[in-house]
Protein backbone atom coordinates (compact mmCIF):
# COMPACT_ATOMS: atom_id res chain seq x y z
CA UNK A 1 0.00 0.00 0.00
CA UNK A 2 1.17 3.40 -1.07
CA UNK A 3 1.53 6.08 1.63
CA UNK A 4 -0.70 9.54 0.93
CA UNK A 5 2.95 11.39 2.11
CA UNK A 6 5.98 9.85 2.44
CA UNK A 7 7.25 12.75 5.08
CA UNK A 8 10.05 9.70 6.19
CA UNK A 9 11.78 9.51 3.29
CA UNK A 10 10.83 13.42 1.98
CA UNK A 11 12.64 14.17 5.13
CA UNK A 12 15.79 11.30 4.38
CA UNK A 13 17.52 13.60 1.55
CA UNK A 14 17.94 15.93 3.99
CA UNK A 15 19.01 13.91 7.39
CA UNK A 16 22.30 14.43 7.50
CA UNK A 17 21.79 18.49 7.34
CA UNK A 18 19.15 18.48 9.85
CA UNK A 19 21.31 16.20 12.17
CA UNK A 20 24.01 18.94 12.30
CA UNK A 21 21.04 21.51 12.38
CA UNK A 22 20.18 19.58 15.97
CA UNK A 23 23.94 19.02 17.07
CA UNK A 24 24.44 22.49 16.45
CA UNK A 25 21.50 23.70 18.58
CA UNK A 26 22.27 20.93 21.22
CA UNK A 27 25.65 21.99 21.72
CA UNK A 28 25.04 26.08 21.68
CA UNK A 29 23.01 26.11 25.22
CA UNK A 30 20.39 28.17 23.61
CA UNK A 31 17.45 26.87 22.83
CA UNK A 32 15.03 30.01 23.12
CA UNK A 33 14.81 33.30 20.78
CA UNK A 34 18.60 32.64 19.97
CA UNK A 35 20.73 33.15 16.34
CA UNK A 36 18.66 30.21 14.94
CA UNK A 37 15.45 31.63 15.37
CA UNK A 38 17.14 35.44 14.23
CA UNK A 39 18.41 33.98 11.02
CA UNK A 40 15.88 32.18 10.14
CA UNK A 41 13.50 34.87 10.49
CA UNK A 42 15.97 36.72 7.87
CA UNK A 43 16.01 34.07 5.43
CA UNK A 44 12.29 33.82 5.61
CA UNK A 45 11.35 37.44 5.25
CA UNK A 46 13.94 37.50 2.17
CA UNK A 47 12.63 34.20 0.35
CA UNK A 48 9.28 36.36 0.51
CA UNK A 49 9.96 39.53 -0.11
CA UNK A 50 8.93 41.04 3.12
CA UNK A 51 10.69 43.78 5.12
CA UNK A 52 9.84 41.40 8.62
CA UNK A 53 9.27 37.80 9.38
CA UNK A 54 8.47 36.92 13.07
CA UNK A 55 8.51 33.32 14.25
CA UNK A 56 5.81 32.21 16.65
CA UNK A 57 4.18 28.56 17.86
CA UNK A 58 2.44 27.97 14.90
CA UNK A 59 -0.42 28.84 12.13
CA UNK A 60 -2.55 29.62 14.29
CA UNK A 61 -0.85 31.72 16.46
CA UNK A 62 0.29 33.49 13.88
CA UNK A 63 -3.20 34.84 12.87
CA UNK A 64 -4.32 35.23 16.42
CA UNK A 65 -1.47 37.80 17.06
CA UNK A 66 -1.56 39.38 13.76
CA UNK A 67 -5.34 40.52 14.79
CA UNK A 68 -4.37 41.23 18.17
CA UNK A 69 -1.78 43.38 17.14
CA UNK A 70 -4.17 45.27 14.84
CA UNK A 71 -6.40 45.11 17.77
CA UNK A 72 -3.78 46.90 20.50
CA UNK A 73 -2.65 49.14 18.07
CA UNK A 74 -6.19 50.71 17.18
CA UNK A 75 -6.61 49.59 13.71
CA UNK A 76 -9.41 46.90 14.82
CA UNK A 77 -12.07 47.34 17.29
CA UNK A 78 -13.99 45.02 19.74
CA UNK A 79 -16.44 42.65 18.22
CA UNK A 80 -15.45 44.17 14.79
CA UNK A 81 -16.32 41.46 11.73
CA UNK A 82 -13.44 40.02 9.57
CA UNK A 83 -14.80 38.36 6.08
CA UNK A 84 -13.32 34.82 5.85
CA UNK A 85 -14.01 31.98 3.30
CA UNK A 86 -16.07 29.30 4.33
CA UNK A 87 -14.34 26.68 3.10
CA UNK A 88 -10.93 26.25 4.92
CA UNK A 89 -9.22 24.55 7.65
CA UNK A 90 -11.23 26.28 11.31
CA UNK A 91 -8.14 27.03 12.50
CA UNK A 92 -8.75 30.91 9.91
CA UNK A 93 -12.22 31.20 12.18
CA UNK A 94 -10.73 30.54 15.31
CA UNK A 95 -7.90 32.91 14.94
CA UNK A 96 -10.60 35.94 14.92
CA UNK A 97 -12.74 34.62 17.46
CA UNK A 98 -9.14 34.27 19.63
CA UNK A 99 -8.61 37.40 18.69
CA UNK A 100 -12.18 39.55 20.32
CA UNK A 101 -13.72 39.55 16.71
CA UNK A 102 -16.82 38.23 15.04
CA UNK A 103 -15.73 35.99 11.47
CA UNK A 104 -17.99 36.45 8.66
CA UNK A 105 -18.00 33.42 6.16
CA UNK A 106 -19.01 33.92 2.83
CA UNK A 107 -18.56 31.18 -0.49
CA UNK A 108 -15.55 30.60 -2.64
CA UNK A 109 -15.87 31.05 -6.46
CA UNK A 110 -17.69 27.50 -7.88
CA UNK A 111 -15.46 26.68 -10.00
CA UNK A 112 -12.32 27.02 -8.06
CA UNK A 113 -10.97 26.85 -4.40
CA UNK A 114 -10.34 30.74 -3.27
CA UNK A 115 -12.38 33.73 -1.89
CA UNK A 116 -14.94 35.05 -4.29
CA UNK A 117 -14.31 38.64 -4.20
CA UNK A 118 -18.25 39.24 -5.21
CA UNK A 119 -19.62 37.56 -2.50
CA UNK A 120 -16.29 39.56 -0.52
CA UNK A 121 -18.32 42.71 -1.36
CA UNK A 122 -21.63 41.71 -0.84
CA UNK A 123 -20.84 40.81 2.52
CA UNK A 124 -19.28 43.94 3.90
CA UNK A 125 -20.65 46.25 5.93
CA UNK A 126 -20.02 49.37 8.38
CA UNK A 127 -18.59 46.90 11.34
CA UNK A 128 -16.24 45.20 8.55
CA UNK A 129 -12.63 45.87 9.31
CA UNK A 130 -10.77 42.99 7.40
CA UNK A 131 -10.54 40.32 5.14
CA UNK A 132 -8.95 36.87 5.26
CA UNK A 133 -7.63 35.81 2.16
CA UNK A 134 -6.75 31.92 2.30
CA UNK A 135 -4.36 30.56 -0.34
CA UNK A 136 -6.02 27.42 -0.04
CA UNK A 137 -4.23 24.24 -1.24
CA UNK A 138 -1.20 26.39 -2.86
CA UNK A 139 -3.02 28.60 -5.06
CA UNK A 140 -3.31 32.21 -4.48
CA UNK A 141 -6.53 33.91 -3.72
CA UNK A 142 -7.47 36.63 -6.34
CA UNK A 143 -5.15 39.46 -4.46
CA UNK A 144 -5.73 41.89 -7.61
CA UNK A 145 -9.15 42.37 -7.35
CA UNK A 146 -9.24 41.91 -3.07
CA UNK A 147 -6.57 44.44 -2.45
CA UNK A 148 -8.67 47.18 -4.57
CA UNK A 149 -11.86 46.40 -2.67
CA UNK A 150 -9.80 46.61 0.64
CA UNK A 151 -8.39 50.21 -0.68
CA UNK A 152 -11.91 51.12 -1.99
CA UNK A 153 -13.51 50.07 1.85
CA UNK A 154 -10.61 51.10 4.12
CA UNK A 155 -10.20 47.13 5.24
CA UNK A 156 -7.16 45.35 6.26
CA UNK A 157 -6.30 42.62 3.98
CA UNK A 158 -4.56 39.97 5.79
CA UNK A 159 -3.15 36.65 4.17
CA UNK A 160 -3.87 32.83 5.57
CA UNK A 161 -0.51 31.44 3.57
CA UNK A 162 -0.28 28.25 5.85
CA UNK A 163 -0.67 25.70 2.54
CA UNK A 164 1.04 28.52 -0.02
CA UNK A 165 4.61 28.51 0.85
CA UNK A 166 6.73 30.39 -2.52
CA UNK A 167 3.53 31.25 -4.47
CA UNK A 168 3.70 33.60 -6.72
CA UNK A 169 1.25 36.13 -8.95
CA UNK A 170 1.87 37.28 -12.40
CA UNK A 171 4.32 40.49 -11.07
CA UNK A 172 6.64 37.80 -9.06
CA UNK A 173 5.34 39.02 -5.90
CA UNK A 174 4.98 36.00 -3.28
CA UNK A 175 2.53 34.96 -0.44
CA UNK A 176 3.19 36.87 2.46
CA UNK A 177 4.02 40.23 0.75
CA UNK A 178 0.26 40.53 -1.28
CA UNK A 179 -1.39 42.08 1.74
CA UNK A 180 -1.20 44.02 4.80
CA UNK A 181 -0.08 40.72 6.74
CA UNK A 182 0.29 37.03 5.92
CA UNK A 183 0.41 34.10 8.75
CA UNK A 184 2.14 30.82 8.16
CA UNK A 185 2.38 27.46 9.47
CA UNK A 186 5.14 25.37 9.46
CA UNK A 187 3.40 22.01 10.47
CA UNK A 188 5.04 19.06 9.59
CA UNK A 189 3.36 18.15 5.97
CA UNK A 190 3.60 21.67 4.94
CA UNK A 191 5.18 22.90 1.90
CA UNK A 192 7.82 24.29 4.31
CA UNK A 193 7.25 22.10 7.45
CA UNK A 194 9.45 21.70 10.76
CA UNK A 195 9.60 18.80 12.40
CA UNK A 196 7.07 20.07 15.25
CA UNK A 197 4.91 22.94 15.12
CA UNK A 198 6.03 26.24 14.31
CA UNK A 199 4.71 29.50 11.94
CA UNK A 200 5.59 33.21 11.42
CA UNK A 201 3.45 36.09 10.00
CA UNK A 202 5.07 38.27 7.77
CA UNK A 203 4.55 41.86 7.07
CA UNK A 204 6.16 45.34 5.86
CA UNK A 205 4.61 47.05 8.44
CA UNK A 206 7.55 47.76 11.06
CA UNK A 207 4.80 49.07 13.81
CA UNK A 208 3.02 45.50 13.34
CA UNK A 209 6.21 43.68 13.10
CA UNK A 210 7.11 44.76 16.86
CA UNK A 211 4.12 44.35 17.77
CA UNK A 212 3.38 40.95 17.33
CA UNK A 213 7.24 40.29 18.79
CA UNK A 214 6.10 41.63 21.79
CA UNK A 215 3.11 39.54 22.04
CA UNK A 216 4.79 36.37 21.16
CA UNK A 217 6.71 36.77 24.24
CA UNK A 218 4.29 37.58 26.98
CA UNK A 219 3.81 41.11 25.82
CA UNK A 220 7.70 42.04 26.62
CA UNK A 221 9.66 43.46 24.69
CA UNK A 222 12.32 43.91 27.83
CA UNK A 223 12.96 41.44 30.11
CA UNK A 224 10.23 40.96 32.77
CA UNK A 225 9.04 44.68 31.72
CA UNK A 226 5.22 43.76 30.10
CA UNK A 227 3.51 46.40 28.06
CA UNK A 228 0.48 44.44 26.84
CA UNK A 229 -0.98 41.39 27.98
CA UNK A 230 1.33 38.68 25.71
CA UNK A 231 1.11 35.45 25.20
CA UNK A 232 3.53 32.47 25.30
CA UNK A 233 4.23 31.69 21.44
CA UNK A 234 7.93 31.50 19.99
CA UNK A 235 8.95 29.47 17.72
CA UNK A 236 12.06 27.23 18.80
CA UNK A 237 15.69 27.54 18.34
CA UNK A 238 15.45 23.64 17.06
CA UNK A 239 12.48 24.27 14.79
CA UNK A 240 13.95 27.57 13.59
CA UNK A 241 17.85 25.81 12.26
CA UNK A 242 15.11 22.14 10.98
CA UNK A 243 13.65 25.04 9.07
CA UNK A 244 16.94 26.61 8.06
CA UNK A 245 17.74 23.06 6.42
CA UNK A 246 14.07 22.80 4.35
CA UNK A 247 13.76 26.35 3.35
CA UNK A 248 16.94 25.89 0.96
CA UNK A 249 15.03 22.53 -0.72
CA UNK A 250 12.07 24.54 -1.00
CA UNK A 251 12.07 25.64 -4.29
CA UNK A 252 13.49 22.36 -5.88
CA UNK A 253 10.95 20.53 -4.16
CA UNK A 254 8.16 22.90 -5.46
CA UNK A 255 9.46 21.93 -8.98
CA UNK A 256 8.81 18.42 -8.10
CA UNK A 257 5.18 19.15 -6.83
CA UNK A 258 4.37 21.14 -10.40
CA UNK A 259 5.69 18.13 -12.09
CA UNK A 260 3.77 16.16 -10.39
CA UNK A 261 0.62 18.25 -10.55
CA UNK A 262 1.26 18.86 -14.73
CA UNK A 263 1.31 15.26 -15.17
CA UNK A 264 -2.46 14.98 -13.04
CA UNK A 265 -3.87 17.54 -14.98
CA UNK A 266 -2.71 16.42 -18.60
CA UNK A 267 -2.86 12.68 -17.75
CA UNK A 268 -6.65 12.15 -15.26
CA UNK A 269 -9.73 11.86 -18.05
CA UNK A 270 -12.68 10.92 -16.47
CA UNK A 271 -15.56 12.70 -17.22
CA UNK A 272 -16.93 11.64 -13.57
CA UNK A 273 -14.11 13.33 -11.49
CA UNK A 274 -13.65 17.22 -12.01
CA UNK A 275 -9.86 18.45 -11.73
CA UNK A 276 -8.75 21.94 -9.94
CA UNK A 277 -8.34 24.92 -12.43
CA UNK A 278 -4.90 25.36 -12.73
CA UNK A 279 -3.58 29.37 -13.01
CA UNK A 280 -2.16 30.26 -16.52
CA UNK A 281 0.78 31.59 -14.74
CA UNK A 282 3.12 28.19 -14.10
CA UNK A 283 4.55 30.03 -11.06
CA UNK A 284 1.91 30.74 -9.29
CA UNK A 285 0.55 27.36 -7.34
CA UNK A 286 2.81 25.40 -5.42
CA UNK A 287 0.32 22.34 -5.06
CA UNK A 288 0.35 21.81 -1.36
CA UNK A 289 -2.47 19.65 -2.04
CA UNK A 290 -4.12 18.47 -5.31
CA UNK A 291 -7.98 18.30 -4.73
CA UNK A 292 -9.97 17.13 -7.38
CA UNK A 293 -14.07 17.02 -6.87
CA UNK A 294 -16.98 13.76 -7.65
CA UNK A 295 -20.09 13.55 -6.56
CA UNK A 296 -19.71 10.18 -6.24
CA UNK A 297 -16.84 10.64 -3.41
CA UNK A 298 -17.46 7.57 -1.45
CA UNK A 299 -17.31 5.32 -4.15
CA UNK A 300 -14.35 6.84 -6.12
CA UNK A 301 -12.33 6.95 -2.36
CA UNK A 302 -13.38 3.18 -2.00
CA UNK A 303 -12.40 2.52 -5.27
CA UNK A 304 -8.98 4.64 -5.38
CA UNK A 305 -8.11 2.47 -1.95
CA UNK A 306 -8.85 -0.75 -3.54
CA UNK A 307 -6.44 -0.26 -6.34
CA UNK A 308 -3.51 0.76 -3.41
CA UNK A 309 -4.07 4.44 -3.42
CA UNK A 310 -4.70 6.29 -0.21
CA UNK A 311 -6.89 9.73 -0.76
CA UNK A 312 -7.45 12.30 2.37
CA UNK A 313 -10.31 14.95 2.16
CA UNK A 314 -9.84 18.62 3.05
CA UNK A 315 -12.07 19.28 4.36
CA UNK A 316 -15.24 17.04 5.07
CA UNK A 317 -17.28 19.34 7.83
CA UNK A 318 -17.66 23.12 6.51
CA UNK A 319 -17.03 25.88 9.68
CA UNK A 320 -20.85 26.66 9.42
CA UNK A 321 -21.26 22.91 10.12
CA UNK A 322 -19.02 22.31 13.38
CA UNK A 323 -20.39 22.15 17.16
CA UNK A 324 -18.41 24.76 18.01
CA UNK A 325 -19.31 27.07 15.61
CA UNK A 326 -23.19 26.37 16.02
CA UNK A 327 -23.69 30.05 16.13
CA UNK A 328 -22.93 30.19 12.42
CA UNK A 329 -25.37 26.91 11.39
CA UNK A 330 -28.13 28.95 10.01
CA UNK A 331 -25.88 29.99 7.64
CA UNK A 332 -26.81 29.33 3.85
CA UNK A 333 -23.84 28.50 1.96
CA UNK A 334 -24.30 25.88 -0.75
CA UNK A 335 -21.14 26.36 -2.03
CA UNK A 336 -18.95 25.46 0.50
CA UNK A 337 -21.36 22.34 1.79
CA UNK A 338 -20.96 21.43 -2.10
CA UNK A 339 -17.16 21.41 -1.90
CA UNK A 340 -17.03 19.50 1.52
CA UNK A 341 -19.40 16.70 0.13
CA UNK A 342 -17.29 16.57 -3.10
CA UNK A 343 -13.32 17.35 -2.27
CA UNK A 344 -11.02 14.44 -2.42
CA UNK A 345 -7.11 15.16 -2.14
CA UNK A 346 -4.61 12.58 -4.65
CA UNK A 347 -1.28 11.58 -3.50
CA UNK A 348 1.32 14.58 -4.32
CA UNK A 349 4.54 15.06 -3.04
CA UNK A 350 8.20 15.97 -3.84
CA UNK A 351 10.20 12.34 -3.99
CA UNK A 352 7.11 10.81 -5.28
CA UNK A 353 8.00 7.77 -8.09
CA UNK A 354 7.22 8.00 -11.38
CA UNK A 355 5.69 4.81 -11.13
CA UNK A 356 3.32 5.74 -8.36
CA UNK A 357 2.34 8.62 -10.31
CA UNK A 358 0.98 6.41 -13.16
CA UNK A 359 -0.93 4.75 -10.70
CA UNK A 360 -2.79 7.12 -9.59
CA UNK A 361 -3.55 8.40 -13.09
CA UNK A 362 -4.48 5.01 -14.45
CA UNK A 363 -6.69 4.54 -11.49
CA UNK A 364 -8.78 7.65 -11.93
CA UNK A 365 -9.22 6.68 -15.13
CA UNK A 366 -10.69 3.85 -14.48
CA UNK A 367 -12.94 4.60 -12.12
CA UNK A 368 -16.12 3.46 -13.40
CA UNK A 369 -18.68 6.03 -14.50
CA UNK A 370 -22.07 5.96 -15.70
CA UNK A 371 -23.70 3.33 -13.20
CA UNK A 372 -20.77 0.36 -13.56
CA UNK A 373 -19.07 -0.53 -9.63
CA UNK A 374 -16.90 -3.16 -11.52
CA UNK A 375 -13.47 -2.61 -10.11
CA UNK A 376 -11.65 -2.32 -12.65
CA UNK A 377 -8.19 -1.35 -11.04
CA UNK A 378 -4.95 -2.22 -13.27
Amino acid sequence: MHRFLDLQALLARDEQALSEAFTRVLRSGWYILGPEVEAFEREFAQFCGAAHAVGVGNGLDALTLILRAYRQLGRLADGAEVILPGNTFIATALAVSEAGLVPVLVEPEEHAFGISVEAVEAAITARTSAVIAVHLYGQLADMARLQQLAQQHSLLLIEDSAQAHGARDEQGRVAGTLGDAAGFSFFPVKNLGALGDGGAVTTSDPVLAAQVRKLRSYGSSEKYIHDVKGVNSRLDELQAALLRVRLARLGEETEQRRTIANRYLREIRNPAITLPNAPAFSLQHVWHLFVIRCDQRQTLQEYLASCGIPTLIHYPVPIHRQAGYAELSHLSLPVSDRMAAEVLSLPLYPGMADEYVTSVIAACNDFPHGGSRENTCR
